[in-house]
């Protein structure tokens, strides 16, 4: 099995989760790796985790670190690939770095963004996570959405659900998803209900 789309996880905080996105075959995993973080891991808990897992690569997530902090961050979790940042600042830093790198705004930005500057961010190989602190999108947030993804590639975090994943992919001309990481109800123990409905409706056969 995969599936259809690309997909991020974000804030992983342990192994279950790990595991069991890691036999769905998403793309990444995300930690947060700033110490001021409410989900934040340290080296020792994300070798922990990720020691267990194999087929997908890990993002270290950020707010508010610059560039020279990420960089000095990241030698302490040397598997890390990817970094996702709520400035753009720090990214540009990072450019050329051979990180994967993921700008993360919210909707209120995407409304008003300029296509010149998505376009340019781009050609950077920037990919843009979209999130919202309301969970329902609206008409106006869709077509932010639609008009940014047809100037760059564009991961979805918010709105989603296991009945519409598919026609907020193909009509938003999304290059993917984002889906948040929970906690373990005790060691070993998850509820996956949401998450898993989200997946399984995305899986397809290889």
């Amino acid at each position: 099995m995969a599936l259809s789309t690309f997909v991020k996880i974000s804030g992983i905080t342990n192994l279950s989760d790990a595991r069991y996105c890691a036999g769905m075959y998403v793309d990444l995993l995300g930690f947060s790796i700033e110490e001021e973080s409410e989900k934040f891991i340290t080296p020792t808990q994300f070798n922990e985790i990720t020691g267990w897992v194999s087929g997908l690569e890990f993002v270290g997530e950020f707010l508010t670190y610059t560039g020279y902090q990420v960089q000095e961050t990241l030698e302490s979790y040397p598997s890390i690939k990817w970094i996702e940042h709520d400035r753009i600042e720090p990214l540009a830093d990072l450019e050329g770095k051979g990180y994967g790198l993921i700008y993360r705004m919210d909707l209120e930005e995407v409304r008003h963004i300029e296509l010149e500057v998505a376009e340019k961010l781009n050609e950077s190989g920037i990919i843009f996570h979209a999130i919202s602190s309301h969970e329902v999108l609206d008409q106006k947030d869709k077509q932010a959405i639609k008009l940014l993804s047809e100037n760059c590639r564009v991961i979805l975090g918010v709105g989603i659900t296991a009945a519409n994943v598919r026609g907020l992919i193909e009509d938003l001309n999304l290059y993917g998803i984002s889906l948040v990481g929970g906690e373990e109800i005790k060691p070993g123990l998850k509820d996956f209900d949401e998450l898993a409905d989200i997946l399984e409706a995305l899986e397809v056969e290889d």
